[in-house]
């Protein structure tokens, strides 16, 4: 897959914003409350796009996201807790995180991923429940987790909020190139019909394979910052119900559209923290009936979602942009004509 970058002017636009916001967080121009809004949003969109790759681009159901979201928060903090939050120790932490998430997907997935559908969902909503049992049993092999009472003592880096940012931004460019390369048609091709794409030559289960570990690879990322960033981790953080925040995300934003997860990432977040401040703080503890709901007013609405496979302009890569239409000619006698 050769790398392909957006224009230069905007890459240079988009580091200048990160930067002039994390300036805005040191000088308390933005609190502390909004930045750490902002920095969620960053993280709830990668983990997203993670799962976008898995069931936007690939079609694989999966219900266990949030499982290794936490595997990655587990390993950072760890990591950092014994190393400390300096540049190095922290992006080792978080690189840590991250190739755990993906080994531990590997291994998931050599049996499920031969699983099709809502068989393949149930075996993820299985792992995601285990995975769930063993952080709650964990302080017994591991003292520093705190098992079910929560790990404590995680320490915040500086500029976690320009981390998160900038992570973001690359997660998105790797999304955006799988999107327009050759084993990302042919992701595409497995999630319209996997039986064609498997006549057709493709090998279904070694794709379906690079998908799973990148999307969880992306949630292991995602999981290292959401530690530094809450500095407090329990199990339930990471519930297989928390799974439904980022395939609400991708759903509602267009099953393999990167703008639409990008975009109802966002907005999701800003709603929710729009009505935290606005009703009562129980509000929270209505979202799991907000999200069949909407799921379900969604699916009779607007069933692709609201961009469905669209992607922003700048997003998509040059030699992608379809070619103004030929024009018919008619064949005469005398030649053809236009």
């Amino acid at each position: 897959m050769k790398l392909k970058l957006p224009s230069w002017g905007l890459l240079v636009i988009l580091l200048a914003a990160g930067v002039l916001i994390q300036l805005a967080i040191q000088l308390e121009v933005i609190n502390a409350y909004w930045a750490l809004v902002l920095t969620y949003m960053c993280i709830a969109v990668l983990s997203s796009l993670g799962l976008g790759i898995i069931y936007g681009f690939s079609g694989q159901f999966s219900l266990g996201h949030a499982a290794f979201m936490g595997l990655g928060a587990y390993t950072a903090a760890l990591i950092t807790r014994y190393a400390g939050v300096a540049p190095w120790s922290f992006a080792v932490a978080l690189v840590g995180g991250m190739l755990l998430a993906g080994g531990v997907a590997w291994l998931v997935g050599l049996p499920i991923l031969r699983l099709r559908s809502d068989y393949l969902g149930i075996a993820t909503l299985g792992f995601g429940i285990i995975v769930r049992v063993l952080f709650e049993n964990s302080d017994k092999l591991i003292p520093a987790t705190a098992g079910a009472r929560g790990m404590t003592g995680i320490e915040q880096p500086q500029f976690v909020f320009l981390w998160a940012f900038l992570l973001l931004l690359g997660a998105v460019l790797v999304a955006r190139n799988l999107r327009f390369s050759s084993p990302g048609r042919a992701l595409l091709s497995i999630r319209e019909d996997e039986t064609a794409a498997n006549l057709m030559g493709i090998d279904v289960v070694r794709y379906k394979t690079i998908a799973f570990v990148l999307g969880c690879s992306f949630a292991g990322l995602a999981g290292g910052l959401y530690a530094h960033t809450f500095l407090f981790l329990h199990p339930s953080n990471f519930d297989f119900i928390k799974s439904f925040d980022p395939l609400l995300i991708v759903v509602l934003g267009g099953l393999g559209s990167i703008t639409g997860t990008i975009v109802a990432g966002t907005a999701w977040v800003a709603v929710l923290e729009g009505l935290r401040l606005v009703l009562p703080s129980n509000i929270l503890e209505w979202r799991y009936v907000i999200y069949p709901v909407l799921l379900i007013a969604m699916m009779l609405t607007r069933p692709q979602g609201l961009f469905g496979t669209s992607e922003a302009g700048v997003l998509v890569p040059k030699e992608e942009t379809p070619p103004a239409p030929a024009l018919e000619t008619e064949v005469t006698a005398d030649g053809a004509h236009p």
